[in-house]
């Protein structure tokens, strides 16, 4: 029996279940910066292992404000190692255009999300488990999702990181429930599938625009969707 939810953030209830690289290369795309998805992906990694490593992002950061921080890393990565032929005063713009596009899909995004969980709080305490950057209650504030939650387990704060079953662990013990009470619900396969189920929760998988092609078993979550509402059902 269902007593309490764990939601993941980035990339369930910000993209709607696409991978944030996937959701990055497509404004590098429709923004027209030339370089090749292979080329983007180095800095995508580059920005994200600097952004966990290093404390770059203030508590007081907005979401918008982390975003930009991401896509100035990126852009400044590729034409310091010469991936990139953009002059450097462009760089700016070609972010802030990036920037623009992002944030409003964003914005969009979190909306329909908040309205799923407004539906699930009138019956289940719910808990967000993230990894983040120290700054996630202001992001939950920014887009009006600070009410939802009865308390947030984020990693720079903790000091545990997903994979690790232990951050569930923490989640369950907030919600006060035994794990196999507790359904965890997220987009990252490896990152919240199967450390929930590891914890001894049951798991939904938010199934969308992955980082790569690889298949998945869908037989160790205990049920697929491919939005959110259909939680509701």
């Amino acid at each position: 029996m269902t007593k309490g939810y764990i939601f993941d953030y980035g990339g369930t209830l910000d993209t709607g279940g696409r991978h944030w690289g996937k959701v990055l290369w497509q404004a590098y795309v429709r923004c027209g910066v030339p370089v090749t998805e292979e080329q983007f992906r180095s800095a995508y990694v580059y920005a994200e292992r600097t952004l966990g490593s290093k404390p770059l992002i203030r508590r007081n950061d907005t979401f918008r404000t982390t975003l930009g921080t991401k896509i100035r890393m990126e852009l400044e990565y590729l034409v310091s190692e010469k991936l990139m032929d953009v002059r450097p005063e462009d760089v700016d713009k070609l972010r802030g255009s990036m920037l623009d596009c992002i944030y409003e899909g964003v914005k969009e995004e979190t909306a329909r999300s908040r309205k799923v969980l407004e539906r699930l709080k009138r019956d289940f305490p719910l808990v967000l488990v993230s990894n983040f950057y120290g700054n996630i209650h202001t992001v939950l504030e920014e887009f009006g999702l600070a009410g939802m939650f009865s308390d947030v387990i984020e990693s720079a704060v903790v000091g545990v990181r997903k994979p690790d079953p232990r951050i569930f662990i923490l989640g369950v013990n907030a919600l006060g429930v035994e794990p196999d009470e507790v359904v965890v619900v997220g987009d990252s396969f490896t990152k919240d599938i199967v450390p929930a189920k590891k914890a001894g929760c049951h798991a939904v998988w938010l199934k969308g625009e992955g980082w790569t092609d690889e298949r998945q078993d869908e037989s160790l979550p205990d049920a697929v969707i491919t939005e959110l509402s259909q939680l509701l059902r």
